[in-house]
């Protein structure tokens, strides 16, 4: 086996200045570093991981926490964190908490027994213990999609109630009056952000946000069959639904089928995520659309902030980005309806001949 000896030796130098090379520890003379990495190529030298773990106290590995890897939104969210997360150099493991405070906690310890540099969490259950257990092990987190209240963690979240604000807006410009909202666990903030959202748009328009209207339950295709046709017998003169991801819409597609109802005509739908999944219903979902490699991008990095200067005030670092709504047919615009100026290039799967993006107009927001 290659070890650290042959290098040197091909390279014409002490051990400790390979070592000190592939750690980036000390300052080494341009053409010196050029001779180690060509040693390195040549012999095909792999630095054994645990031993550099030990001397630089680091893994290079992040832990993820979701709450279900399973879901079309986490699933593409995941990915592209593992992208960002794999172009800066490191791995990332990946924890299922189910929305379960248990579950979360067992992960949280999962990941330090481990020594991941940091951890990013899209907390569903009470994340205040493994909070706590993060800041005992000194191991910096970010918190991703939502938020918590009493913790002071790093976030980075989407403007939820500007998206659902501009997801109802729209249904309003169709002409419809009787607009419900479907969205996920009551005690999930990304939730109640979109109801936020929601009711501002009705009222801004005189238009009432009953309860009769309103549904929690989880972002699922079978919650959200269910809430649909619940939501219907309360009120069977809804006009337009605002659902608060895709999935739920895709039930809700479904229960309006179940009861002779035509999507887009009858009872038109905008959800929320922007997921591959939207644009391969019938009809195809309007969407609010997520910048998931954004939102990867900005996790990640404020994460490695964090994992290089650990002193940083991380209650001051909080981002929100912006949302784009995405014009299909499950709203009542039709491809006719579109110019080819509103037509766009291929979007997340989103067909070019019949789609029309419209930026949602909040800013990207940054506190520091």
């Amino acid at each position: 086996m290659v070890g650290r000896v042959d290098v040197a030796r091909l390279a014409g130098v002490s051990p400790a200045v390979v070592s000190y090379v592939l750690n980036d520890s000390h300052p080494v003379a341009p053409a010196t570093r050029e001779r180690v990495v060509a040693a390195i190529d040549e012999l095909g030298y792999r630095p054994n991981a645990l031993a550099r773990s030990l001397a630089t106290a680091r893994t290079h590995t992040l832990g993820l926490l979701l709450p279900e890897s399973a879901n079309p939104y986490f699933a593409r969210l995941s990915s592209a964190i593992e992208d960002a997360a794999f172009e800066a150099g490191f791995a990332v493991l990946l924890g299922n908490g189910v929305d379960s405070t248990a579950r979360e906690l067992g992960y949280v310890r999962a990941f330090l027994d481990r020594r991941v540099d940091g951890i990013i969490a899209v907390p569903g259950g009470d994340f205040a213990e493994g909070w706590r257990e993060l800041q005992a092990a000194k191991v910096p987190a970010v918190s991703l999609d939502r938020l918590q209240a009493g913790i002071d963690l790093p976030s980075v979240v989407v403007d939820n109630a500007g998206g659902a604000r501009a997801a109802t807006e729209h249904l309003i410009e169709h002409g419809r009056t009787r607009i419900a909202c479907l969205t996920g666990g009551e005690g999930l903030s990304s939730a109640q952000e979109r109801v936020i959202g929601w009711r501002g748009a009705l009222a801004d328009a005189g238009l009432p946000a009953e309860d009769r209207r309103l549904a929690f339950t989880p972002f699922s295709v079978e919650a959200g069959h269910a809430a649909t046709l619940e939501l219907l017998e309360r009120d069977p003169a809804i006009d337009a639904i605002f659902a608060g991801s895709d999935t739920q819409a895709v039930g809700t597609l479904r229960a309006l089928a179940d009861v002779g109802l035509r999507a887009g005509e009858d009872v038109a739908i905008v959800s929320f995520d922007g997921t591959p999944i939207s644009d391969y219903t019938t009809p195809r979902l309007t969407t609010v659309v997520q910048p998931y490699a954004e939102i990867a991008t900005e996790v990640v990095r404020m994460l490695l902030t964090l994992i290089e200067d650990p002193a940083q005030d991380r209650s001051r670092l909080h981002r929100v980005l912006p949302t784009t709504l995405l014009r299909r047919d499950t709203c009542g615009c039709g491809p006719a309806a579109r110019s080819d100026a509103e037509r766009v290039p291929a979007l997340a799967g989103a067909s070019a001949t019949t789609t029309r993006i419209e930026q949602n107009q909040t800013e990207p927001k940054e506190f520091l």
